[in-house]
């Protein structure tokens, strides 16, 4: 097993020849914790380009959120609340905890994915504690694989994820968020951070990002998407995923659990 597991690592450490041969360097963006607010949503899935949608199961608004980004052409994934280490706040609707068996684990993981109409892919929210949890992990990606098509994005709350080594090991397609765009969101801040989003791209072929549906964030995308580089495409989600390099050449850092 200890072979299988360094192969697995090594893979996951490797350039593809599609990510060698890409010539324009792309960005992923995607905008998380849709479901609550649906002005801020609507705001949000109004952006300019091809940008992603994390919505939250069983949330007021999150089906008709994802209806409205599917209508216009945009890619929506379930944002599934996984337990963390430092949130205190009331329990989120369809949320993965350490004390679940794995009858209710699936039963919970299949009520979120069907409140969330066209989902592609599941990306995960918070989840400092679960994802560092082989056995949940597990569990997690036999649901994925279980549904032919879906793939993970981990939003990489904690160094300590275990997620892609998982993802690897059950056949799961897989990628973890390499910038947090607005954990400060302030200009300067919110600048920055996209900034280094297109040097990651620059130097890995492509990087991807998480933002949420907040006012600042929201300004500063609507007007710096209009204005990006040539030499940069923002691309949908799935296209990276279909094309998909698990090699990382700078370790993301770990933001908040917003």
């Amino acid at each position: 097993m200890m072979w299988f597991r360094m192969a697995v690592l090594a893979a996951m450490l490797s350039l593809t020849p599609q990510a060698t041969a890409q010539s324009i360097p792309r960005i992923v963006i995607i905008i998380d914790d849709l479901g609550y607010q649906l002005e801020a949503g609507q705001r949000a899935i109004n952006l300019p380009g091809p940008i992603t949608y994390a919505i939250l199961p069983k949330t007021p608004r999150g089906r008709s959120l994802a209806e409205a980004a599917h209508d216009k052409g945009k890619e929506v994934l379930l944002h599934l609340p996984l337990e963390s280490i430092e949130y205190l706040g009331p329990d989120e609707p369809a949320s993965i905890t350490l004390d679940m068996s794995r009858s209710a684990f699936h039963d919970t993981f299949g009520a979120a994915l069907a409140s969330v109409p066209h989902a592609i892919g599941v990306s995960s929210h918070r989840g400092s504690l679960l994802t560092r949890h082989p056995g949940h992990m597990e569990w997690l990606m036999e649901e994925i694989r279980a549904r032919d098509g879906l793939f993970f994005i981990d939003s990489y709350t904690t160094h300590e994820s275990v997620a892609l080594q998982l993802a690897a090991e059950a056949g799961v397609t897989a990628v973890k968020r390499d910038v947090f765009l607005d954990n400060d969101r302030t200009p300067g801040a919110l600048a920055r951070e996209f900034q280094r989003l297109i040097k990651l791209a620059r130097q890995q072929g492509v990087a991807v990002a998480i933002g949420h549906p907040y006012p600042e964030t929201l300004e500063f995308l609507e007007r710096e998407l209009r204005e990006l580089d040539d030499d940069v495409e923002l691309t949908p989600v799935s296209e990276v995923m279909h094309g998909l390099v698990q090699q990382r050449f700078v370790e993301p850092d770990v933001g908040n659990e917003l």
